[in-house]
């Protein structure tokens, strides 16, 4: 902490008001400052190097690639980085994946401002900050329910609606082999269709429209 013993926070969200509105409920803190606020993951990278936030406000979906991997970025010449997700995404893959990148917080957009700060002042002092919502979506994870690199992508042609056919087509693999991996996927997200498989991903954060 500097700045007359202010926590310095850095803002990564793609839509202005969204930043507005955040940077004006820590403006009004006493002890916490905005340093510097940006809409994209590449911004977020060098921001970050400019001014060594202690805290920085992290969204998942950015235009220029995803917020894990500006955590990701940014841990690796910092890995002391102090980051909170404040995102929309609810999905239990999307927390797994953001913690395991190195984030120390994880809130839902729409949580009370109070939210918010207590998040802030709680990592900014060593801790994690995982709202009930957050460590029961965690809790749902099956524990066998891991996806390959592979069978990840397959899930996603899913979700766009393609075909077997298409899918093999577009990942350069047999027709046979794609009905391999749907079956494992099938099995892996506990459902028994395609559809279900599809509405089961994009809930849990394991693809996105």
């Amino acid at each position: 902490m500097s700045e007359a013993g202010k926590t310095r926070v850095l803002i990564v969200d793609d839509h202005p008001i969204m930043r507005y509105g955040v940077a004006a409920i820590i403006q009004a803190r006493t002890d916490m400052s905005v340093v510097a606020q940006t809409g994209t993951a590449a911004g977020a990278v060098e921001l970050f190097r400019e001014h060594t936030p202690d805290i920085t406000l992290m969204d998942l979906r950015l235009p220029d690639m995803s917020g894990v991997e500006a955590i990701r970025e940014i841990r690796r010449f910092a890995p002391q980085a102090r980051i909170i997700v404040l995102t929309t995404y609810e999905g239990d893959e999307d927390i797994h994946q953001a913690l395991a990148a190195g984030a120390r917080g994880y809130l839902i957009k729409g949580m009370p401002h109070e939210a918010l700060i207590d998040a802030i002042r709680k990592v900014q002092a060593g801790g994690r900050f995982l709202p009930a919502p957050v460590t029961r979506a965690l809790a749902s994870r099956l524990p066998d329910g891991e996806l390959s690199s592979r069978e990840r992508e397959v899930l996603n042609l899913l979700v766009r609606g393609k075909s077997n056919r298409e899918i093999a087509e577009a990942l350069s693999i047999k027709e046979a082999t794609v009905k391999s991996h749907v079956s494992v996927i099938l099995m892996r997200l506990n459902v028994t269709d395609r559809t279900q498989a599809v509405i089961t991903a994009l809930q849990r954060g394991l693809a996105h429209l």
